[in-house]
């Protein structure tokens, strides 16, 4: 069985040995599911109750085969063609990963989306796609109607009600069908799937949009490949330690799976190994659920944002208390503490928890591995193998020495790993890298220092991302929100630090001059529900200020620093 991931223990032999030995035909579509037995468990999806002992939809790898080529051929006959852009907004479910393996092996491009966002959110990213489908949940239905998408031409539900789905459909102007229907419709065994390369597009996902709109960035299929040798290293070779009740590997994350470590990292990086993963769609995280769900299912290994694991933390005993099989903990998205480090070593004995670091445009690319070396507090990890890492000086683009903050830049081992390009933004795409002694190096707009010893310590943004609950948030989309409304004169909208979600959105409200301050309470009502309506979940400002004059720079920009600063 074909895998891409460096097999050694020793991390420096591992750097020095390991290539990006990429296959001439490569359709993640295929790779994911059909080189497993087919009669092996691939995906195990489970009810709110999962902790429980209600009922679980169980698929073999052979199924999910049978299943996304049907699917495929259905998207085929409904006008989906080779390039097409084709939204998968869904949960937890089977559909999900069914409709992103059926859209590479129809030759689409996917575009995953998250069912937390609201209809601007949704309306941009499939707008800016041209999107001619969506594959869409029932719930996230009405955030649709009054959107106004000119490309989309398909609408396919998954536990829609008919009439509200007929009804967002027409508003759409698109022609609806449920998703079930159009797999039914789709010959399995006539199929073939489209003959694609590790440089076939494959995805769009959109960064969090810090200085402008959200961009999207244009992945290749061998991004799932990076994302597959990246799992196999933040967990630890998939090792299951001797003393766990399970006998083989379960992958599990209650992050989205539109999220690029939740649906590459964790869910495909297991299916290119081979590995069970486990699904529970649910609302919102309860720490006692997820140790109980960790029990019923045997996981082995999961990917846990920050803010989750605090969260556990909140357990008292949960290694006495449930018997776990839990080997190794991925986190991302912002730095663990040592406090979260100290506590996994006391709460939960035996667990390896690995930090790691990516981007949306650049793979997973620094981590932790305890087979390599020991986790340090306040630590990334270590480049992993297949790429280079240099920290460059902000304004100069030369190197700075070891222990000063630089910019991190990084060098692929294959090009074809990183994004292709931002959709529709060359000078995006152009500004992301830099020449450096002849070679191209990519930028991350993050600042870092790195050690004699290699770890590399995260320091901050040099834009105004806000990292609330593991989610990157660009504090323009809130602000727009936040200004459409008439007794707002302006916004700056910042991230103010949290003990469990690591920040959340604080945001700062100049009012028009002729707004009575006795009106504030009923104006501050109205902007949450706005951005209730029209935003993420985790976009939604849970402190709204109101103040005489925002701090501005000459040219009239919001100093978001000030802000930050109590200035």
């Amino acid at each position: 069985m074909w895998q891409v991931a460096p097999t050694y223990d020793d991390y420096e032999r591992a750097r020095e040995s390991f290539t990006w030995d990429l296959p001439a035909a490569f359709n993640p579509g295929v790779d994911m599911v059909r080189k497993h037995d087919p009669d092996a468990t691939g995906l195990v999806v489970a009810p709110e109750d999962a902790a429980g002992d209600g009922p679980v939809e169980s698929y073999s790898f052979g199924g999910l085969d049978t299943r996304s080529d049907a699917l495929a051929a259905g998207l085929r006959a409904r006008g989906v063609e080779r390039g097409d852009r084709v939204g998968v907004c869904l949960p937890q479910v089977a559909a999900t990963p069914l409709s992103h393996l059926a859209c590479w092996k129809a030759g689409a491009v996917s575009v995953p989306l998250t069912t937390l966002f609201g209809r601007d959110a949704l309306e941009h990213r499939l707008g800016d796609a041209d999107a001619v489908a969506l594959v869409a949940a029932g719930d996230v239905l009405d955030d649709l109607r009054s959107a106004t998408l000119p490309a989309l031409e398909s609408l396919f539900t998954v536990d829609a009600a008919p009439g509200t789905a007929a009804g967002v459909a027409t508003a759409l102007d698109a022609r609806h069908e449920p998703l079930d229907d159009v797999a039914a419709a789709g010959d399995a065994a006539a199929f073939t799937a489209h003959d694609a390369t590790p440089a076939t597009r494959t995805a769009i996902m959109y960064t969090s949009g810090s200085t402008g709109p959200p961009k999207g960035v244009l992945h290749s299929h061998a991004l799932w490949l990076g994302r597959a040798a990246a799992a196999q290293q933040f967990f630890e070779g998939y090792r299951v330690r001797p003393d766990a009740p399970a006998d083989d590997v379960t992958v599990w994350t209650p992050a989205d799976w539109a999220w690029g470590a939740a649906l590459g990292g964790t869910l495909l990086g297991a299916w290119h190994h081979g590995h069970r993963v486990v699904g529970a769609p649910r609302e919102s995280f309860d720490p006692e659920w997820a140790f109980g769900l960790m029990e019923r299912f045997d996981v082995t290994h999961a990917f846990l944002p920050p803010t989750a694991i605090r969260m556990l933390m909140t357990v008292d005993r949960p290694a006495e208390r449930w018997d776990l099989s839990l080997s190794a903990i991925g986190s991302a998205g912002e730095p663990l503490t040592p406090e979260i480090l100290d506590w996994a070593d006391d709460a939960l004995p035996h667990v390896s928890v690995n930090e790691f670091y990516g981007q949306t445009e650049l793979n997973l690319v620094v981590g932790n591995n305890r087979r390599w070396f020991d986790a340090e507090p306040g630590s990334m990890g270590k480049p992993f193998p297949g790429y280079e890492l240099a920290l460059l000086d902000p304004e100069t683009r030369e190197p700075v020495d070891r222990g000063e903050v630089g910019e991190i830049a990084l060098r692929p081992g294959d090009r074809r790993v990183f994004f292709d390009e931002y959709w529709n933004r060359p000078e995006a795409t152009a500004a992301k890298t830099v020449e450096l002694d002849g070679r191209t190096w990519f930028l991350t707009d993050d600042l870092a220092t790195r050690g004699e010893d290699g770890y590399v310590r995260f320091r901050s943004r040099t834009d105004d991302v806000i990292l609330a609950s593991g989610y990157r948030v660009g504090p323009l989309e809130v602000e727009r929100v936040l200004l459409d409304h008439p007794d707002v004169e302006q916004a700056g909208v910042v991230g103010a630090p949290d003990e469990t979600r690591g920040e959340v959105i604080q945001a700062h409200v100049q009012p028009v001059a002729e707004l009575d301050p006795a009106d504030h309470d009923r104006v501050r009502a109205e902007l949450r529900t706005a951005c209730r309506d029209r935003l993420a979940e985790y976009e939604y400002p849970r402190e709204i200020r109101f103040v005489d004059e925002l701090p501005t720079t000459s040219t009239g920009k919001i100093r978001r620093a000030d802000l930050r600063d109590g200035s």
